[in-house]
């Protein structure tokens, strides 16, 4: 099977299915006999730009943003994302480090790396905790500033 046919099942599956983890989702492949490792569908999910989401009654599911990830996401979306899954904010030198709740800080990172604001250089994400590098001419207490703004810290 190719790997274009993989990922369109998946993205697919997630549209129709409410998956939530790698496991569930290798078990709804594996139905269809498209059958593939757990390492495959993490890099699948990777590449398609899945993140994790929180549906009514407090579970996350997978899901497929509605923005392309090479294409800038509204102010508003960065706004809302920040706002639910940010808990804390603080910077070093030209650092920001955001903590989530468990599990999240991948879905603040995408969020961050497709917002197109030019003070950022990159993310880097753990399980709940991410670092921002910000630009050396704006440094991390200006930015952390911003980012609490946008979540509802400040």
């Amino acid at each position: 099977m190719s790997k274009a046919r993989r990922q369109h099942r998946i993205a697919a599956l997630l549209e129709e299915h409410a998956v939530t983890s790698q496991g569930q989702l290798c078990e709804l492949l594996d139905r269809e006999g498209l059958g593939t490792t757990q390492a495959t569908v993490s890099r699948d999910l990777d590449d398609l730009g899945a993140i994790k989401v929180r549906v009514p009654g407090g579970e996350t599911v997978y899901a497929i943003p509605e923005h392309p990830i090479d294409r800038i996401a509204p102010e508003d979306h960065l706004r809302r994302v920040l706002s639910d899954w940010v808990a804390d904010v603080n910077s070093s030198q030209n650092l920001v480090v955001l903590r989530t709740p468990p599990g999240s800080a991948h879905v603040v990172a995408s969020a961050l790396d497709r917002s197109g604001m030019p003070d950022i250089l990159g993310t880097v994400a753990g399980d709940d905790t991410l670092i921002v590098v910000a630009h050396e001419k704006v440094g991390g207490e200006r930015l952390a500033e911003q980012l609490r703004q946008l979540a509802s810290l400040a």
